[in-house]
């Protein structure tokens, strides 16, 4: 009644101070690691194919060899039609022929515009400036950003600003500030054509810009050169549409491939999630179920169990510490009442001879209580000491790893120890060994502990001078240990029973309360703990005659 009460409370504070129940989730802890460790791979892919930006330089720098090859074509073309020689050492532009042949040349390519400029900075032709009907002038842009597609001019927009706040190297400068010059930028002449005149080898760097209005322009600057003197300075613009095409369809390939392989992981993280994080919970769920002793059998779902991965081993793992341990506490229930029915016997035997005692006024009669009540002391005191050490056996073999024991010098000594303490008429031990060593996995202590059980038992039913025989051998992948002996044998109907706690047959003419009916009982309990067997069976003539008892001890060969 005291193991119930102390059960229930346990049960109860187990369920007081358990974490509230599992609930469904959506997106559990689990699959948003999933999901980071997932995305996170992926996020530095896109990151680094559109950080490193190659290709956009490329293409940037094929555009500027492209519009400076033009526009040495056309410096070439200037220099030879439109330069006047009156003076070998002073060759002259003549502005008038610059004018329609600069016209002539940028007619193939409008989006593309061309300035001359004289040595000292005086614009001298402009492409885009053209005569009218009555002589008017006009001037003719570039393609505005309207007739752009605005998609692609709304992707390059937010990309550059992007890219501009990560540092970074480019080949090419692009300048992307508001106040970026525009279509009408004009150079440094002078400067420009001292650093050329400095060095041969000197190349006028471009200018890539892009302008408020989202214009990406190219801009290079050649010389124009007559019998090695320069005579001006072409200045060709280009907007470079393409490249932005070209980026924007390379972008939105590189985005789709990125939003496809992010829906891609999203669904094989949530693949994982019903995989993995969700069986978890079914199982923590099951775990506090069986805490709270709700979940005695089943608890865990079947579907769980018959999944053949570590979730399923998880599983089959949860669900036999379950019922080890629902049956461990079984047992304990059972040997708390078998106990208290135990203890009860010797203590109503102690309290009637006490009241008797009482009224009892001859000293024989009183002397006779008196043992009595002295015999089931002692009884209560071995009753005590045996359940004490059966209560041990578990904990103790739990926290002490079993070790290779050479069975055969243990049943020596035990020999030798019996015939040393054998008095006149008691049974004679015979041990029987192989030659080669019977080695074992089992804690030494209880395994003697085990046999010392069994040889006394034997030695309760043998006759006098009878024989008990101790025998070890090796079959299979076991070793057998057999304590034999002459007695009057095991009933056939308690064959099985003779292992029960207080299980108690004893030898005629035996005092009552010499033994408790634990020794069997501890055996196999620490038999089994080691991993072994232990059986009981009679042994008989060929007539079927019962000669006596064998108790059979099978333990795993080390």
């Amino acid at each position: 009644m005291l193991l119930f009460f102390k059960k229930e409370g346990l049960t109860s504070s187990l369920m007081a101070e358990s974490p509230a129940r599992h609930r469904a989730r959506w997106v559990s802890p689990l699959m948003r690691r999933v999901l980071l460790v997932n995305f996170v791979p992926l996020a530095l892919l896109l990151g680094a194919v559109l950080y490193l930006d190659q290709y956009q330089d490329g293409l940037l720098e094929a555009e500027v060899a492209a519009l400076r090859e033009q526009a040495r074509i056309y410096a070439g073309a200037l220099a030879e039609t439109a330069v006047r020689v009156s003076d070998p050492n002073n060759p002259v532009l003549v502005a008038d022929i610059a004018r329609p042949l600069l016209r002539r040349l940028t007619d193939p390519t409008p989006n593309a515009g061309a300035k001359i400029y004289a040595p000292d900075g005086t614009l001298v032709a402009d492409s885009r400036v053209r005569l009218g009907a009555g002589g008017a002038v006009r001037t003719e842009p570039l393609p505005s950003p309207a007739e752009r597609t605005e998609v692609v001019d709304w992707v390059s927009r937010i990309y550059d600003g992007v890219l501009a706040l990560v540092p970074h190297s480019r080949a090419s400068t692009v300048a992307l500030a508001p106040n970026a010059p525009g279509p009408d930028w004009q150079p440094d002449v002078r400067e420009e054509l001292r650093l050329t005149s400095s060095d041969d080898s000197h190349e006028m760097p471009p200018l890539i810009r892009r302008t408020r209005e989202g214009q990406l322009l190219v801009t290079v600057a050649e010389p124009v050169e007559r019998d090695r003197h320069t005579v001006g300075i072409v200045l060709l613009t280009r907007d470079a549409i393409e490249v932005d095409r070209s980026l924007f369809a390379v972008r939105v390939s590189i985005l789709g491939l990125f939003f496809g392989a992010l829906i891609l992981t999203v669904l094989l993280s949530w693949y994982l999630s019903l995989t993995l994080a969700r069986p978890i919970l079914r199982l923590a769920d099951a775990a506090q179920d069986m805490r709270e002793g709700h979940g005695r059998a089943g608890a865990v779902p079947a579907n769980l169990l018959r999944r053949r991965d570590e979730i399923g081993e998880l599983g089959q793992a949860l669900s036999t510490s379950a019922t080890e341990l629902w049956g461990r506490m079984d047992a304990i229930e059972r040997f708390a009442a078998d106990v208290a029915h135990e203890i009860k016997n010797p203590l109503s035997s102690i309290r009637s001879a006490i009241d008797t005692l009482k009224r009892v006024r001859e000293p024989p009669k009183q002397a006779r209580l008196l043992a009595i009540i002295q015999e089931d002391v002692v009884r209560l005191d071995r009753l005590i000491s045996d359940i004490s050490d059966a209560s041990r056996v578990d904990a103790e073999l739990s926290r002490t790893a079993a070790e290779p024991v050479d069975v055969g010098p243990i049943m020596a000594v035990l020999g030798e120890i019996a015939d040393a303490t054998r008095a006149d008429g008691d049974a004679q031990l015979s041990v029987d060994l192989p030659a080669s060593p019977l080695v074992v996995l089992a804690v030494e202590g209880r395994l003697v502990q085990v046999l010392r059980n069994l040889i006394g038992n034997a030695q309760s039913f043998s006759p006098p001078g009878g024989t008990i025989l101790l025998r070890g051998r090796e079959t299979g992948g076991m070793v057998e240990l057999s304590v034999e002996d002459e007695g009057p044998g095991i009933p056939e109907s308690n064959l099985e029973h003779v292992f029960d706690r207080f299980y108690s047959e004893r030898p005629a003419g035996e005092s009552f309360g010499r033994h408790s009916g634990l020794g069997l009982s501890i055996s196999r309990q620490i038999v089994e703990a080691l991993r072994g067997r232990i059986s009981a069976e009679n042994r008989r003539d060929p007539d079927g005659r019962v000669l006596g008892a064998r108790f059979v001890v099978r333990l795993p060969r080390a």
